[in-house]
């Protein structure tokens, strides 16, 4: 894979931990449950660290199917994830529930930037928070392009309604 020469990182705010600890669920426009697997508990009775970036983009990659109706399988741009990060502050387990919010912190011509949070059954507050990028590219050459249009028009109305992530 060709790293994105256009992939947002340095531009972006960085967000406080403090801050971060303050997520509730209602902060988010979009919620997913996301049920926990015997599997993903590791030797410490706790789901492991890896799990939480596939909670992450099963969270992304549901919405943006169900939200646009477009099976972004089949389109001829795809989102590639370039950065992603993780802040954790408790412990997940199976069996569990997980409520995925996602938001989303800026849209530019190629790329999409998501801030999202992880809360335990029943928490208020979050058990892990992260940020994921994703660059559209060409399917065939994984040169960067325009982030397709149905993704567009359902990223623009969740950014219009999702909270400010200033530090």
């Amino acid at each position: 894979m060709t790293a994105a020469p256009d992939a947002p990182t340095s531009d972006l705010p960085t967000l406080s931990v403090s801050a971060a600890r303050s997520w509730s669920p209602g902060a988010f426009a979009v919620r997913r449950l996301l049920s926990t697997r015997w599997s993903d508990d590791d030797t410490y009775g706790h789901v492991n660290n890896t799990v939480h970036y596939l909670l992450f983009d099963t969270a992304v990659n549901g919405w943006l199917i169900q939200a646009s109706g477009t099976d972004i399988r089949a389109l001829p741009a795809i989102g590639l994830v370039v950065e992603t990060s993780c802040t954790y502050f408790a412990e997940l387990r199976f069996p569990e529930t997980v409520t995925a919010g996602l938001a989303l912190e800026k849209l530019g011509k190629s790329s999409v930037v998501y801030r999202l949070a992880l809360f335990g059954e029943g928490k208020d507050t979050p058990a892990a928070v992260g940020r994921f990028v994703h660059v559209y590219t060409d399917r065939d050459t994984r040169r960067p392009v325009p982030v397709p249009s149905p993704i567009r028009e359902v990223l623009a109305e969740l950014l219009s309604a999702s909270p400010s992530f200033a530090a």
